[in-house]
């Protein structure tokens, strides 16, 4: 696990002061490789690439988590809005939101979470 210390300025911002990188800039948005996305704080196992999918919101989405063990979902009233945030259990980690906006037939969970807070180890 990294040390706060070593976290570089945005992932320090998004993962300990919940804050949001700019739609669209971030690294794994587009990305179509397979693997297992971890936490980029602690290398906590968060998502597979089998449940990513193209959302259009700017942001990497998943269906579901990879292990329900590995996150945490706290409310989330911040900006005059009520959402559900979504958490490393391990670090701590904010990493995004999940919405009930996802694909239907895989659930209806968009589980909308900064690229900067994961790592992707390709298969």
């Amino acid at each position: 696990m990294k040390d706060d210390k070593e976290l570089d300025p945005e992932l320090y911002h998004v993962a300990r002061e919940k804050g949001t990188e700019v739609p669209f800039s971030g690294k794994y948005v587009d990305t179509k490789e397979k693997g297992m996305y971890k936490c980029a704080v602690c290398g906590t196992e968060l998502f597979s690439s089998d449940t990513k999918f193209d959302s259009g919101t700017g942001w990497p989405s998943f269906t579901q988590p990879a292990n329900l063990e590995n996150v945490e979902l706290k409310e989330d009233n911040s900006l005059g809005m009520a959402r559900t945030e979504v958490v490393c259990k391990k670090c701590g980690a904010h990493l995004g939101h999940v919405f009930d906006d996802g694909p239907a037939e895989k659930g209806g969970k968009r589980y909308c979470i900064n690229s900067v807070c994961l790592d992707l180890e390709k298969e």
